[in-house]
């Protein structure tokens, strides 16, 4: 990653993609995640759907992931929102937020100058698919790493991509590895079967979806130091898109509405300061 310093009204925003919270607290707690540690305390945060293209598309209007009873804005996008899109919903007390125009906040930050920039690994950033399209055409740079195991490529292009850039950026990382099949290289374990299938089956467990998943979130921390850095006087929001169920009231995998897919971790960065 370039050591160029990044302009501070630049935003880096890393959707973790299924990753539950406990699986992050759990992680937290035992000192493994230092990088991501390092740029605000986490929340435990109720996500605004239980599918990846779902939860994107309320992130694309500005409604992130809350915490519910909050009285804090950004923390609680009701309370106020940290991307403020013209007529999306009641004005909130958003303070300082990045107020935008636009079909959503990408096209928004691209109408005040940005360079726009994003990686996405699920299927739902496939730009080959109409609903991939959605989600990955507003950006002026955006590309898709076709499996979700290829963070070292995607932030290899993205270093590529900031590479001289002087405008403030908005940057976007959808993050594969802790999707099912919870798999990054190097990993000790095979990639298939995944511990994790939709309606269960005889290779399905929840105590080996816990432990792939938080390995996976382990080296994803280490992958980040350079990027996570580069934004350090910058807004950062990392979050996950959803969580996974893992044999809880009978339920596997996302795309069902249950606590497990719904509660995710939060942690938020605004201008170089944390949000507690």
């Amino acid at each position: 990653m370039s050591s160029a310093q990044i302009h501070p009204e630049s935003v880096l925003f890393i959707t973790l993609d299924s990753c539950r919270f406990d699986t992050f607290a759990q992680a937290h707690q035992l000192g493994r995640l230092p990088v991501l540690a390092s740029i605000a305390p986490h929340h435990k945060a109720q996500a605004p759907s239980h599918f990846t293209y779902g939860s994107h598309a309320a992130f694309w209007v500005g409604f992130t992931p809350g915490v519910p009873g909050s009285d804090r804005p950004w923390l609680n996008p009701k309370v106020g929102k940290l991307f403020r899109m013209s007529f999306a919903g009641s004005s909130g007390q958003d303070g300082d937020c990045f107020r935008l125009e636009g079909p959503n906040l990408v096209r928004g930050f691209r109408r005040l100058g940005y360079l726009t920039i994003g990686s996405g690994a699920v299927d739902w950033f496939d730009p080959s698919t109409e609903t991939g399209a959605v989600l990955g055409r507003p950006f002026q740079h955006f590309w898709f790493s076709g499996n979700t195991w290829s963070l070292r490529r995607q932030l290899a292009w993205i270093d590529q991509m900031l590479a001289g850039a002087e405008q403030p950026v908005f940057l976007f990382l959808n993050i594969g590895e802790t999707h099912v099949p919870y798999w990054h290289e190097g990993a000790e374990w095979p990639r298939t079967p995944s511990p994790c299938r939709p309606f269960g089956g005889d290779s399905c467990s929840a105590a080996e979806s816990a432990r792939r998943q938080g390995n996976c979130l382990a080296w994803v921390d280490t992958q980040l130091h350079s990027l996570v850095s580069h934004f350090r006087h910058a807004t950062t929001i990392v979050c996950a898109d959803h969580g996974d169920c893992w044999g809880e009231d009978g339920l596997w995998e996302h795309g069902i509405s249950h606590p497990c897919t719904l509660t995710v971790p939060l942690l938020l960065r605004v201008r170089g300061q944390s949000v507690n």
